[in-house]
């Protein structure tokens, strides 16, 4: 008889060396999760006393609301009653009122009838009746009456504005009907301090602008305190009455600041804005603070002071 051989069979960790040569992946073995009760049997007791808290606040809410409702509905129905009342009781009010005012009227009538007729155009204050309030105590006979503005026509020159431009400039100023060239010599003295300078001829226009634009002025000041267009010498021809008492006309030199900031001076005296002024033989002008003076003077005038101070003559 052939001999038979035994089974070997293979412990586990030569079954687990074989299973690892051979390359075979490993069986995986799902886990399952711990037991746990369903959530309804967790805690009962906890699930009805939320179910309970949810339904009080429901009715709680609901109670609430047919409140608010009811309490509304009260409301506009009491409003509506009260308008409708309203609505009612207006017609009549309307009549009572003037059903009082026109009992109120006719005692009153018929108490003017009673003292003084049916006059209207009585005399207030021979029934000892006065305008005004009662309690005004004023002595109206003292008050003086206001005085009504007049009206002015006087040219604003707003009309001349477009039209007065020079060198793309719009000249503040417009010569009045009576300016004239002059027939005299008129001159200007300039001094700055003790120091003379060249003299001005100012007979040779009817008028000259002073300022600080050198673009449209004729005597230029540079202060700083000077205006633009600052003042305007300007000669007119205007009426004077002789010694014998004859009237004739002669043209005179005037001046006229322009609205400066700073104001024009004759003689140290403040000179009004948009006025003329006459100037007199040997008048002294100035321009805001600057410090230079002007002397006015005529070829006819004793001019020995000034060439005393080393006045530059042409």
């Amino acid at each position: 008889m052939p001999k038979r051989h035994k089974s070997r069979s293979l412990s586990p960790a030569r079954l687990k060396h074989s299973r690892r040569r051979s390359g075979s992946p490993q069986p995986k073995i799902k886990k399952e999760p711990p037991w746990t009760p369903p959530r309804d049997k967790r805690r009962p007791d906890r699930h009805r006393e939320r179910s309970a808290e949810r339904d009080v606040a429901r009715d709680k809410h609901h109670i609430k609301r047919e409140r608010g409702d009811r309490e509304d509905r009260h409301t506009d129905r009491v409003r509506v009653k009260q308008e409708r009342e309203n609505r009612h009781d207006r017609p009549h009010r309307q009549r009572e009122n003037q059903q009082r005012e026109r009992r109120q009227n006719d005692d009153r009538r018929r108490e003017n009838q009673r003292h003084g007729g049916n006059n209207p155009f009585r005399n207030m204050e021979e029934d000892g009746q006065e305008y005004g309030r009662p309690g005004d105590t004023r002595d109206k006979n003292n008050s003086k009456p206001l005085e009504k503005e007049k009206p002015n026509f006087s040219t604003s020159g707003k009309l001349a504005e477009d039209t007065n431009v020079y060198r793309g400039v719009v000249i503040k100023y417009n010569q009045p009907p009576e300016a004239r060239k002059p027939k005299t010599r008129w001159r200007l003295y300039p001094f700055k301090g003790e120091e003379a300078l060249p003299v001005l001829h100012i007979h040779r226009q009817s008028a000259y602008l002073i300022g600080r634009d050198r673009i449209v002025v004729d005597i230029p000041v540079d202060h700083p305190s000077c205006s633009k267009q600052h003042a305007v010498l300007q000669f007119r021809l205007v009426e004077f009455t002789r010694s014998d008492g004859s009237t004739g006309r002669r043209v005179r030199p005037y001046i006229i600041d322009l609205g400066s900031a700073n104001g024009t001076f004759v003689n140290n005296n403040q000179i009004e804005a948009q006025r003329f002024v006459e100037l007199m033989e040997k008048d002294m002008i100035k321009f805001g603070f600057s410090s230079r003076e002007y002397v006015i003077l005529h070829e006819k005038s004793d001019t020995s002071e000034v060439e005393d101070q080393g006045v530059i003559s042409d």
